[in-house]
């Protein structure tokens, strides 16, 4: 097996092995994946491998980690993108197809893990559900005065359209990704929309949309 010894930064041949590692599991699966066949992808010995990970556990789990931040940090973004409710829908559901269209393959490891046996890969996966809901959550609660538990449950139920529904797609779906995400915050919209925002935060908003951009009057 030839191997790459040039010396590197430990955060960037940390890096290096991660992003060797994503490939293995995908096309492998973690059970099939041997780290062997990681540290042939990176072009390493399996002791330098070793030096960062004590196992492949831990370096599938910190490959989880990479991607859960990451839908986090899209689903942030998204929110932070607008005001207009409407329009926040629209950016959230679209940080899902994303995520899930993305060359990455970042979401095979969060929606369609071989390991949800483990523990540890169910607490991670869990964890990334509820962080996203609870920022969802702020929006509901600020914008419509309903109590935390309320605006959570409602947080943690579009979470799961996102989730559910592009992972769908990604399978099986043949409508094409605009399309898809477009019904797909139309429906979300419909739902949430229901919840009037209180005086406040409709003055803040200065207006509320009556549906994301571009859907139609049926």
């Amino acid at each position: 097996m030839a191997t790459n010894m040039t010396r590197m930064p430990r955060e960037q041949r940390r890096a290096q092995l991660l992003d060797a590692a994503s490939q293995v599991f995908t096309r492998k699966g973690y059970h099939a994946a041997a780290m062997d066949d990681i540290a042939e992808a990176a072009g390493v010995s399996k002791p330098v491998l070793y030096q960062h990970f004590n196992s492949k556990l831990d370096l599938y789990l910190a490959l989880l980690d990479q991607a859960c931040d990451r839908l986090v940090d899209l689903v942030s973004e998204a929110l932070a993108t607008t005001d207009d409710n409407a329009e926040r829908v629209v950016a959230t559901m679209t940080a899902f197809y994303d995520m899930v269209s993305s060359e990455r393959a970042e979401f095979r490891l969060i929606f369609e893990s071989d390991l949800t046996g483990e523990s540890a890969v169910e607490e991670r996966i869990w964890q990334v559900n509820n962080d996203i809901a609870d920022r969802i959550a702020a929006v509901i609660a600020d914008d419509t005065g309903l109590g935390w538990d309320q605006s959570k449950l409602l947080a943690i139920s579009l979470v799961g359209i996102g989730h559910v529904s592009a992972r769908y797609w990604v399978t099986a779906g043949p409508v094409p990704v605009a399309e898809a995400r477009q019904l797909v915050s139309n429906l979300a919209w419909r739902g949430i929309s229901g919840f009037p925002l209180t005086e406040q935060a409709g003055l803040h908003h200065g207006h509320r949309s009556s549906r994301p951009a571009h859907q139609e009057e049926p």
